[in-house]
């Protein structure tokens, strides 16, 4: 039997510039900016790091325009999952979604473990604390339940006053770098790409620059919620693609002009420090204090948007009875998934806690662990979803276009398979473990079981319950199942099946 209607969600509460502060938020870009581009620049294996970003910002954009046509057709809060549903089949469907539940709490859990060593130095300025780092992670988890509960549109508010701050942040910082550069002139070294270049450097830095975008392909699960769904969604996932591109290109080139070309790689060493230094040396230390504080409460705002959008994927699962049907009940006054949304919560307290007791190092072991199986995760759904949206289109045409439905699909889904072999290649320097370390094996293997869990539990549904089986994907929508109605015969008829046996 299908799942017992519940209040739905609110339509019309995010208009696109809202989605937009969601997406980026859950990209986390100052967290990005401090991170990343360091970790590309040192070794200087790629000079050319700036040029990353548009370059991946192309493979997205070619997917986001299968993507804009599957969320024109029937938006959905179940988002990937419902595309693959749809493209591959409903038992691959429920695959991709238990992996999808995986991947978004892996990468909002494992933020976590950032937390506290980004607080660390706020905390020893300013009110001369030193606070044990699971103590900092309670109180941002206590942070993000509470918005968890907040209707959308006050969520989507606050996180588009966090990324402006962001955005501001980043850009004073990079023209405080571009007014007092290294040896006194601005370079363009960095953009031009020349010299030649160690390839597998150059395939390990394109997977990690494409974690700096995960979190633009959120905006489908509020597809439901949105102002004009069919035409926000898909522009807001555009938009957030292409300001996080020219952020991070403007960041890393801003960080070669403040060192100097020829001294980032080993500047670079320094890791997520070596942006407060630069402007340690150029701006006044309020500034330095200013950009810490933003960079925890990016990661926070990222765990809020990362932390709505499995509330609405579970939503949308337990709504067409993937999951258990509790888990699709929203508030009446608010119309936010209210038990998913603490259902998460729940789950994350758990994982907290279960980390603190077996010891793990939240800045080495927690924070990149787990990130890194969400990256992976998300990009093994944009590959699915990209095949899914070709076949789908291709299938069931409608007034797409040969770009729309073919070519974009088909190259989007060639170059994210690029991505994803050259992860599973470079899985050992993702997870910053040697080769023989047991979570490389254990990563590919869970990806595997949980796919392959969902697959099969997709299967026996359709066993079960043929009518629960036949709305997957389809955002709750009713289906009727008419019974065969038997041919009626006259009495003097012929029956075929007679005249063969006689014959």
């Amino acid at each position: 039997m299908p799942p017992p209607a519940t209040h739905p969600l609110a339509a019309g509460r995010l208009g696109a510039t809202a989605l937009v502060f969601v997406a980026v938020a859950a990209t986390a870009p100052l967290s990005v900016v401090t991170t990343t581009i360091p970790i590309a620049y040192a070794g200087n294996d790629v000079p050319f790091v700036p040029l990353l970003f548009p370059a991946l910002a192309v493979v997205l954009l070619l997917f986001s325009v299968g993507y804009a046509a599957m969320v024109r057709r029937s938006p959905n809060a179940g988002a990937l999952y419902s595309f693959i549903a749809r493209g591959l089949g409903r038992p691959a469907g429920t695959g991709a979604a238990w992996l999808a539940l995986l991947s978004y709490n892996a990468l909002q859990i494992g933020l976590y473990g950032a937390v506290g060593l980004l607080a660390a130095p706020i905390l020893d300025n300013t009110l001369g604390v030193i606070a044990p780092w699971w103590m900092v992670a309670a109180g941002c988890w206590l942070v993000v339940t509470l918005c968890g509960l907040l209707r959308v549109e006050l969520v989507g508010a606050l996180l588009a006053l966090i990324v402006l701050a962001e955005v501001a942040v980043i850009a004073g910082f990079g023209a405080a770098n571009l007014l007092e550069p290294a040896d006194g002139r601005v370079t363009t070294d960095t953009l031009v790409p020349t010299g030649i270049v160690d390839r597998p450097a150059l395939g390990l830095l394109l997977v990690v620059a494409a974690f700096g975008f995960a979190g633009f392909e959120t905006t489908a699960a509020y597809g439901e919620e949105a102002a004009r769904p069919r035409r926000s969604v898909a522009r807001a996932a555009v938009l957030a693609v292409l300001g996080l591109s020219l952020l991070y290109a403007f960041s890393a080139w801003t960080t070669s002009v403040a060192t100097g070309p020829g001294q980032v790689a080993t500047r670079s060493l320094d890791g997520g420090e070596l942006l407060f230094e630069l402007i340690g040396d150029r701006l006044a230390p309020w500034a330095v204090t200013l950009g810490r504080v933003m960079l925890l409460t990016g990661v926070v705002a990222a765990m809020i948007s990362l932390h709505h959008t499995i509330a609405r994927y579970t939503f949308a699962l337990a709504r067409e009875g993937v999951l258990p049907s509790r888990l699709g009940r929203t508030g009446a006054r608010t119309s936010v998934p209210f038990t998913a949304s603490v259902t998460q919560s729940v789950v994350a307290l758990l994982v907290l806690t279960l980390s603190v007791a077996l010891g793990w190092e939240p800045f080495t072991e927690l924070y990149p662990w787990l990130t890194t199986v969400g990256g992976l995760g998300v990009l093994l759904l944009l590959f699915a979803a990209a095949l899914a949206t070709m076949l789908f289109l291709n299938r069931a045409p409608n007034d797409e276009g040969p770009w729309r439905a073919f070519v974009a699909p088909v190259l989007a889904t060639v170059l994210l398979g690029a991505l994803i072999y050259l992860a599973a290649v470079n899985l050992p320097a993702l997870l910053g473990v040697p080769s023989r370390h047991w979570l490389v094996i254990t990563v590919p293997c869970l990806f595997a079981a949980v796919f392959g869990a969902g697959l099969l539990f997709g299967v026996a549904l359709k066993a079960r319950s043929p009518i629960t089986y036949a709305g997957i994907g389809l955002g709750g929508t009713a289906v009727v199942v008419a019974p065969a109605v038997p041919q009626q015969r006259s009495p003097g008829a012929h029956r075929p099946d007679r005249i063969q046996r006689s014959a």
